[in-house]
């Protein structure tokens, strides 16, 4: 796949100082702050606006730079840089020159602007990676200037301006902390991390730490999700770490298979093709002795016969018709070569977060009462049901676990809206997970919070490992407290139990640390919640003590309902899938296991052993590895690249920012459409419009089918160019005249072949696509059964037709290139049929399976009439009437193609049940 690398040229002056880039690689979580502004020239009360105007200027705006979208003209000129096309129109040229007549070349111009067109329209609808990294990170910054916080367009930001930063915002720049309160940030998008960040403002001593390590640090484009902080900004552009993506991106140049395997194809024709027009020139002129002008005129016949003009065309018209299948599905391809490719993947190495996961955390079981409720439902939609042994419960009949639902209120800021049937929430992920399993038990958080208001809170701290919240009831206040089940539980010394408060003892105590284990060891996240009776109107950590242990609540991040049956698709089409993420290796083994990924005998490879692989080790070792954990965006693209060392076809899926480089590096990047972001979504070749894995399957089936359909138009049309050029050489060793003219070889290869290839791109599904093992495509795409085809069809055309033409050619020319042009489309109306399936007879078919098919063949035959028929375009193409015995003559003759393709079919598949039944004996 190839992004544009204009950034390269773009010139890095800002009010005609040079753009430095001084701090790229710089360790600023090892500095300290004061270090920091002394090196930036910068305070602690912020710059003035002298200042931040002078840094602007020296270090540029805080953007990306924008590269200039393509115009029409330039994609269109696009379009003709093959050297199929070069030597198209150069036989036109020539044919102009040699015949002094423009008909033969207008048509030839023709085809070569109509490819253009249909390539220019679809090319058009897609560009440019970097502006939606400009877009994505656009937002406006509060910094503080001239002493005084000001808010400014994110652009305007520059290396040393202080920034504030509250819940909800985006962080505009790379920045250091200065200060923090309870400071946690979703950094999903950039270190595939799915649980919030909680920043510290300490200094970080290890200089060489992955971006999702470096606890003091911020990052461009990251959200804020609790508590506040100040921090200086030490990287603005291409400075951060989204700009550094930016760039790598540019650098990468990987390209579809299907654009390989088109151009080795390419240059075998051409190769052919010259050598085959330079025999007949040079046999023609010094051998046989034909006039220059007429067996130039030949040898320019043969390169046009021998070329399938069509090709380039009906490939554009295939491609699109995948798209036009997958749009259905929602899948938008960006690409048209994409589509084909996809269905040549081994490999399709996903991102957890957001593609094998919702990216919503979820609670899935509930343990109160010495009882462990499961708890159905996806994502954020709050519906669900509670059920013990699979059988659904009346929660209401369960008074701890509506306590438990209660303090899940108590305990959670998070925000549940809905919009047209989504359902989002606002705030920490672990807060909305409680909000929904309270909504789920049935309390509707307003209510209940208008009962019982909250009068004190102490929010969520990394040390303290906990929220609290001090409620007003009608019963007195109530302290609420939700975190950590393993500091909880240490300060608690009872226990809520069969609707009373009990003793909580060390046997019980011990088993509540039993099922805490045993559900952490699930890859499920434990919250303990715990709760008791206030005195007072506030709070502070000296109160968190003797409580009372209402349950704990164990949530993940919640798979995708079409995982599972994904996985299993996958498996039986012989594609392997493969997990990386940001999380630790255990959660991302149980996660793995769940979605089917995992399976036993399979090694988990971290980021730490990674890194001390050689690029072959790595390629070894990913033969047994299905899940990769605590990697980072650089890891992703050693992988995927790992991948193509094996010589494995890998498409990635991603929706953040960290999975841009690696959607470009793989053979196909695939990126969601809901909850991906703009980079990754332009970044990729596929966007999942509905942000269904399960689709990525489908999309392997059209992929499978779009070359096998690839495969059937390729045949067809090389088995009538071989036949064509085998006729015309045939003919001249034979002493016969030229026996097909240019117009007449174009007609055929444009108008009679161009209906009925683009009928065949529109066959039906096989449906063994994905049961049946894939081959990969050769190089050149066409195999050595298909060249046998190849020459058992065109072999049969050319020695028919050239009967036909020796019949006639003495008494009248014009008659016998009419007979043999008729017999030659002839040929080709049967042909098609022969295509459509390798051993399956075309008798068993059906003739309506394809109505395309049936419908173009109706229609080429009715062309073909009245250009025999009709003054005009006997005058184009050089022939005259036939009676009906003559067309009864010609249509017969082409019969024998089907009489040969069948019994080609009938003893192959009397083979094949052959060497079955051997088989079956023998086991």
């Amino acid at each position: 796949m190839h992004v544009s690398s204009d950034v390269h040229s773009h010139t890095k002056q800002t009010n005609g100082h040079a753009h430095e880039r001084a701090h790229e690689e710089r360790a600023w979580h090892a500095v300290s702050v004061d270090a920091i502004c002394a090196e930036l020239g910068t305070r602690r009360e912020g710059l003035s606006s002298d200042e931040a105007a002078e840094h602007l200027a020296r270090f540029g705006e805080n953007k990306l730079p924008e590269t200039k979208p393509d115009s029409i003209l330039r994609i269109f000129l696009r379009q003709f840089e093959s050297p199929l096309i070069y030597l198209l129109a150069l036989a036109a040229v020539v044919i102009y020159i040699i015949e002094d007549d423009w008909i033969d070349s207008a048509i030839i111009a023709f085809v070569l602007l109509f490819n253009a067109v249909v390539g220019t329209i679809q090319a058009g609808r897609a560009q440019n990676t970097l502006l939606a990294l400009r877009r994505f990170t656009q937002t406006n910054a509060t910094v503080v200037r001239n002493g005084a916080e000001s808010i400014i367009p994110d652009t305007q930001v520059v290396p040393g301006d202080i920034i504030i930063l509250q819940e909800g915002e985006k962080v505009p720049a790379d920045a250091r902390v200065i200060s923090i309160h309870n400071l946690r940030v979703d950094e999903a998008a950039l270190t595939g991390e799915s649980q919030p960040v909680s920043k510290h403002a300490d200094i970080i001593e290890e200089e060489h730490l992955a971006n999702a390590e470096r606890k003091n640090m911020l990052f461009k484009g990251t959200h804020v999700v609790g508590g506040n902080a100040v921090a200086v900004v030490v990287g603005t552009g291409l400075d951060t770490l989204i700009g550094r993506i930016s760039e790598e991106i540019t650098e990468i140049d990987t390209e579809i298979p299907l654009q390989k395997n088109i151009r080795y194809l390419t240059r075998i024709i051409i190769a052919i093709v010259l050598v085959v027009a330079t025999l007949i020139f040079l046999l023609g002129f010094f051998v046989l002795g034909h006039d220059l002008h007429a067996i130039l005129a030949l040898s320019v016949a043969v390169v046009v016969s021998a070329i399938p003009e069509g090709l380039p065309i009906v490939m554009t018209l295939l491609l699109a018709t995948g798209v036009w299948r997958m749009s259905k599905q929602n899948v938008l391809v960006k690409r048209l070569q994409a589509v084909e490719a996809l269905g040549e993947a081994k490999v399709i190495a996903v991102d957890k977060t957001g593609t094998v996961t919702k990216n919503e955390l979820v609670v899935q079981h509930a343990y109160a009462d010495g009882t462990l409720f499961g708890i159905t439902g996806v994502g954020y939609d709050p519906s669900g049901t509670f059920c013990l042994a699979k059988r659904e419960v009346d929660r209401g009949a369960h008074a701890p676990l509506m306590k438990l639902a209660q303090l899940a209120v108590y305990t959670s800021d998070a925000q549940l809206t809905e919009a047209e049937g989504d359902w989002n929430v606002s705030g920490d992920p672990t807060e909305a997970a409680l909000l929904i399993f309270a909504k789920k038990a049935g309390y509707d958080r307003r209510a209940l919070l208008a009962d019982a208001p909250r009068i004190a809170e102490i929010p969520f701290d990394t040390k303290l490992k906990y929220h609290a919240s001090l409620h007003r009831t009608k019963e007195g206040n109530e302290l609420a407290v939700a975190g950590a089940s393993e500091i909880l539980l240490e300060k608690s010394t009872t226990i809520f139990e069969h609707g009373e408060i009990a003793p909580l003892t060390d046997e019980r105590r011990a088993e509540l640390t039993t099922m805490f284990e045993q559900l952490s060891q699930e890859g499920l996240r434990v919250i303990a919640l715990v709760y008791k009776q206030h005195d007072g109107d506030e709070i502070t950590p000296d109160d968190v003590r003797d409580m009372t242990v209402a349950g704990f609540v164990a949530m993940r991040d919640a798979l995708r309902p079409e995982v599972h049956d994904a996985m299993a698709s996958a498996r039986m089409a012989g594609v392997r899938v493969v997990m990386i993420t940001g999380d630790h290796q255990e959660t991302a083994r149980a996660i793995a296991h769940q979605a089917g990924i995992y399976q036993d005998g399979d090694r988990v490879l971290t980021g730490v052993e990674l890194d001390a692989m050689d690029d072959d080790a790595l390629a070894s070792a990913l033969e047994k590895v299905s899940v990769f954990a605590r990697v980072t965006p650089e890891h992703k693209l050693r992988i995927v690249q790992g991948y193509r060392l094996r010589g494995e076809i890998v498409a990635m899926t991603g929706d953040g920012v960290n999975d841009a480089l690696s959607l470009v590096a793989a053979d196909l990047g695939v990126s969601m459409g809901k909850n991906g972001t703009e980079v990754a979504k332009e970044a990729s070749d596929l966007v999942l419009l509905d942000d269904n894995f399960g689709s990525i399957v489908a999309a392997i089936e059209e992929g499978r089918n779009i070359y096998k359909n690839i495969k059937k138009v390729i045949l067809y049309l090389f088995s009538t160019s071989f036949g064509e050029v085998i006729f015309i050489i045939a003919a001249l060793m034979l002493g016969y005249p030229l026996p097909i003219l240019a117009a007449q070889l174009i007609w055929l290869n444009l108008v009679t072949d161009g209906f009925l290839t683009v009928a065949l791109t529109m066959e039906p599904k096989e449906k063994s696509l994905l049961r049946e093992k894939f081959v990969r495509p050769s190089k050149f795409i066409v195999t050595g059964w298909m060249t046998q085809r190849m020459l058992l069809m065109s072999g049969t055309m050319a020695i028919a037709t050239l009967i036909l033409f020796g019949m006639y050619y003495d008494d009248d020319l014009t008659k016998a290139m009419t007979i043999g042009l008729t017999t030659m489309a002839a040929f080709q109306w049967f042909k098609a049929w022969n295509c459509r399936a390798e051993y399956q007879s075309a008798f068993t078919m059906g003739l309506f399976t394809n109505k395309y098919l049936f419908w173009a063949t109706c229609l080429v035959f009715v062309l073909h009439v009245i250009a025999v028929n009709t003054p005009f375009m006997q005058a184009i193409l050089r022939i005259e009437a036939l009676t009906l015995g003559e067309w009864l003559l010609c249509i017969s003759v082409a019969t024998s193609t089907i009489v040969v393709d069948e019994l080609r079919k009938y003893f192959h598949r009397r083979k094949d049940r052959r060497e079955h039944a051997q088989a079956s004996a023998s086991a």
